[in-house]
């Protein structure tokens, strides 16, 4: 058994990548890589201004560890529920963090990889990366929320094909699904991945906060009450001293343009 941490975190240029660290199993789901994903997740979102998750070992990850699956089984059905708990609430946590959470999808995305995908803010994929959600291939049903967020991302005749069939996806197929942002070539990944995150990076960390936390929480809301919530940050977010750098910026690039 490997004595290598399950979960590794390096931090650079305002960049926190975390690395699903179990390549030899293909980075599948344990009890300690759920809850090492989540503490790494807190902790980066404290030192950085974006979050990488990716996979070691050319994978992103294949979903639950079958052998850790059995062995809960073995004490009954409460011996399983902290491996679902733990996982599901490393991936409702990204959701509230004020930083971006961008997936950095190569090689197998399958089962729980599939669902850590879909908890990310943005997802980047290679074009040849495989996504599914394969439980009903070996009689399992969702349980790292994608029975709940992959009809919402997909809509319910893509979720349920997907989740009924266990069908594959391409990264070119999971983007033009609008699975994921972007789907790029082998040779063009690791830079697109660092671009990403570094444009990210850039900007203004409290508008970042904002407009996640905004698109994260309308979605919760009817449409009316989604756009007055809109606009009541737009006000507040304009009304203070954060914003006048970017206004300045915009306006003195206005008047360059016009003379």
């Amino acid at each position: 058994m490997s004595s290598a941490p399950p979960v590794l975190t390096t931090v650079e240029d305002g960049v926190a990548t975390i690395v699903l660290n179990r390549p030899q199993a293909r980075n599948a789901i344990t009890v300690a890589l759920a809850a090492g994903l989540g503490d790494a997740l807190r902790a980066a979102a404290e030192q950085a201004r974006v979050i990488v998750i990716r996979g070691a070992g050319g994978h992103f990850c294949a979903g639950g560890d079958f052998g850790e699956v059995s062995r809960l089984r073995a004490g009954g059905a409460d011996a399983l529920r902290p491996l679902f708990e733990t996982f599901v609430g490393a991936c409702e946590l990204i959701a509230e963090l004020p930083v971006p959470v961008i997936a950095a999808v190569e090689g197998y995305a399958m089962a729980g990889g599939f669902e850590l995908i879909q908890s990310c803010d943005i997802a980047i994929a290679r074009d040849d990366a495989v996504l599914a959600d394969n439980h009903l291939n070996f009689g399992m049903i969702p349980g790292g929320g994608g029975s709940q967020r992959l009809p919402r991302i997909a809509g319910l005749p893509r979720a349920l094909g997907l989740i009924l069939t266990g069908d594959r996806l391409t990264g070119t197929q999971a983007q033009q699904w609008g699975l994921v942002y972007r789907a790029v070539p082998a040779e063009e990944f690791e830079a697109a991945v660092a671009g990403l995150a570094a444009n990210l990076a850039g900007k203004d960390p409290v508008a970042l906060a904002r407009a996640k936390r905004l698109v994260r929480d309308g979605l919760r809301l009817p449409l009316r009450d989604g756009l007055a919530l809109e606009t009541e940050a737009i006000i507040d977010h304009l009304g203070g001293a954060g914003a006048a750098d970017g206004i300045s910026r915009f306006t003195g690039r206005e008047q360059g343009e016009s003379t």
